[in-house]
């Protein structure tokens, strides 16, 4: 049976994908954290246009406290991931470096459990550990 989000998930991990070679590329002469901003107001032009396209804009102020607040902590997580993994681009081989930024797999589902409290079968958990497993892998020389 087709599932919306499923597409979009795969499609995320696409586009991250080829994110990690333009970047490579992109701080071979480039600052990594001037990377990291102009990288940042290309997204912030290219979401302005959508929401105004899409018109979906609604005064930050009138949302839910509780919802701001954990969206404004995570643009903070997202902005120090973004320093760290354009950074470590800069300074590593994209082929090593993709593959450890993407434990953050592990990390989401470990804390969607404790957090969340979301439940994982028995085969699920075996899947995070190879994840987890074969990221290390990778990384290792």
């Amino acid at each position: 049976m087709f599932q919306h989000w499923k597409t979009y998930a795969f499609m995320s991990a696409l586009f991250a994908g080829l994110t990690a070679i333009f970047a490579k590329i992109g701080v071979k002469n480039t600052p990594s954290n001037y990377a990291t901003l102009l990288r940042t107001v290309v997204i912030i032009i290219f979401l302005a246009l959508l929401v105004k396209v899409r018109r979906e804009w609604i005064n930050p102020l009138s949302l839910d406290k509780r919802s701001l607040v954990f969206l404004l902590l995570s643009g903070i997580a997202t902005g120090l991931s973004w320093l760290c993994y354009f950074r470590a681009l800069q300074t590593g081989p994209a082929s090593l470096v993709a593959p450890i930024d993407k434990l953050s797999l592990v990390f989401v589902v470990v804390l969607s459990v404790i957090f969340l409290g979301e439940r994982l079968s028995l085969a699920q958990w075996a899947g995070v550990f190879l994840m987890s497993s074969g990221a290390v892998l990778i990384a290792l020389k």
